[in-house]
């Protein structure tokens, strides 16, 4: 590190968790963030600042003035533009240094797989089941950690799936893909404005000790935020040894 990345970057240095090593792995580190909206845009916020040095940012949408109730990367100049170039460039005020990547499309298939692999960790950002269950299947197969993250109404969870662990289970074993889930959607149903900045920031906080290897992750643990009352559970989710996606015999 330069002068100038050790005094942006002091605060981090000063904890003993985190040091100049801890720093240098976020430095070398590529982040994908899969959504650059409400969850998406404090996520990419904080891992921007916190020096991850290249950050993809994947979203077909484009920003609505709807939007900028609660996506902190976008402005009011940005409706009409693409989020993932709106997201850019916002970021490239935050932190410079932080090579941002946008893709402007919806990942599927081999593009999707292409980016998981690419990436030291993945963070689900998404608002449907179709896309959170793809982005899981290529984490699992790539066996890279995953952060995923849910916001809706006055409600909001995170968890961590980390493929690298034959104990850990995958997103696959908490909402099945067969099941009968009911898809909810903030269009209709709304949503609470710093929910989305709470749920987001943690998802970055658990991205950066995943890339900096400090502390405990969220793996095999569900957290729920009733934001009304502001109260946090934590639920245990075990990984299914029949899981379709997961399970031990499928891996190999």
């Amino acid at each position: 590190m330069n002068d100038q990345q050790l005094l942006r970057y002091s605060r981090h240095i000063l904890l003993p968790q985190v040091g100049v090593e801890g720093q240098e792995r976020l430095l070398a580190a590529r982040a994908l963030v899969v959504g650059a909206g409400g969850l998406g845009s404090p996520a990419a916020y904080y891992l921007a600042s916190a020096g991850v040095g290249s950050l993809v940012l994947a979203d077909g949408d484009t920003v609505d003035l709807s939007n900028l109730q609660r996506q902190i990367l976008h402005a009011t100049d940005s409706v009409g533009l693409a989020k993932a170039v709106s997201g850019q460039n916002t970021l490239a005020r935050v932190n410079p240094e932080c090579r941002v990547i946008p893709r402007v499309e919806r990942l599927v298939g081999t593009r999707l797989e292409e980016e998981v692999a690419a990436a030291d960790v993945v963070l689900d950002c998404s608002d449907n089941f179709t896309t959170r269950h793809a982005i899981n299947r290529a984490c699992v197969k790539q066996r890279k950690p995953l952060v995923s993250g849910a916001a809706i109404r006055f409600d909001g969870q995170v968890a961590v799936f980390d493929s690298r662990r034959d104990d850990a289970p995958c997103y696959h074993c908490l909402f099945p893909e067969s099941a009968e889930v009911e898809e909810m959607r903030c269009a209709v149903m709304g949503v609470f404005a710093p929910l989305t900045g709470i749920i987001g920031a943690t998802q970055a906080a658990e991205a950066v000790k995943l890339i900096v290897g400090c502390g405990e992750s969220l793996a095999g643990r569900l957290l729920l935020l009733d934001g009304l009352a502001m109260t946090w559970r934590q639920i245990a989710v075990p990984r299914d040894p029949g899981c379709s996606v997961c399970s031990a015999d499928r891996r190999g």
